[in-house]
């Protein structure tokens, strides 16, 4: 089963007129991981879509998406899929893929229909791509390590880039997640926007009752959402991004835009922000 929401891009303007209920319908992504389901949210923002797969033993295909007016979904676009689940296969292209948990497949464009089997929850990346690139399985031993942060600021974290230049050649996707260290919860402070790419963030690994508060809006002008686990959250190129949380977690970050230069930041110091 196949379901896709729409986003559109909302103003900053109109961002800062919203109350929590229209926040949260706008930013926050919910209910992507469902048994037996295929859920997209497909956004105005780049054309970057997201979203979650759970064949819970079934096998579950990703081909044709209206939205796209495409005859498969990876027609002119790439993908990138991180397993946050147990063992599961990702298929395409004549290829079977074996994900363990933390494992993530890239999937260039015309890759053909997604096929995806086991007991994985895997979560789906995408944005327009101009030309095919090769598929990559990148495990977690592959990946671009970065060690930031320190205990007595509680943002001790490493970061993984995987589709990441350092690693691997995309055409507009960079995909990696971070890890804290115990007793740190801050990440990407100090916070920073990107007016050239937007980003979304899927946060996991939380327990049931935990919750991060994720920061958002103009530096001047920020808001927040309450996030719970496997919940995603769409930054605007527009928006800062960071948060903490009350317990250990682990966050997704992809983002499209103009260029693949992870260092493309402009920092925003905490006495900036309001």
């Amino acid at each position: 089963m196949l379901s896709v929401e729409t986003r559109h891009a909302v103003h900053p303007e109109h961002a800062r007129t919203m109350g929590t209920a229209e926040l949260r319908r706008h930013f926050l992504a919910s209910d992507l991981f469902v048994e037996g389901e295929i859920r997209l949210v497909y956004t105005h923002y780049d054309r970057f879509t997201l979203g979650g797969a759970v064949p819970a033993g079934k096998v579950l295909v990703l081909d044709e998406v209206a939205e796209t007016r495409t005859s498969t979904f990876l027609e002119r676009r790439e993908m990138g899929i991180v397993n946050i689940g147990a063992a599961g296969t990702v298929s395409a292209g004549g290829t079977d893929y074996a994900l363990e948990r933390g494992d993530v497949l890239y999937l260039g464009m015309g890759s053909g229909p997604v096929t995806f089997g086991g007991d994985g929850r895997f979560y789906i990346t995408s944005a327009p791509a101009h030309r095919a690139l090769p598929a990559r399985l990148v495990r977690l031993s592959e990946a671009n390590r970065m060690e930031l942060g320190e205990d007595e600021n509680s943002n001790r974290r490493t970061i993984n880039q995987f589709i990441h230049p350092k690693v691997m050649e995309s055409c507009q996707l960079v995909l990696g997640y971070t890890s804290f260290a115990p007793g740190s919860v801050w990440n990407t402070m100090p916070a920073h926007v990107h007016d050239r790419r937007m980003e979304a963030y899927l946060y996991f690994g939380l327990a049931e009752e935990a919750r991060v508060l994720h920061l958002m809006g103009e530096p001047t002008e920020t808001r927040h959402l309450v996030v719970g686990n496997e919940e995603g959250v769409l930054s605007p190129p527009w928006s800062i991004h960071s948060g903490a949380g009350t317990g250990r977690y682990t966050f997704i970050w992809a983002m499209a835009g103009d260029n693949v230069d992870y260092t493309d930041m402009d920092f925003v110091p905490a006495s900036g922000l309001r």
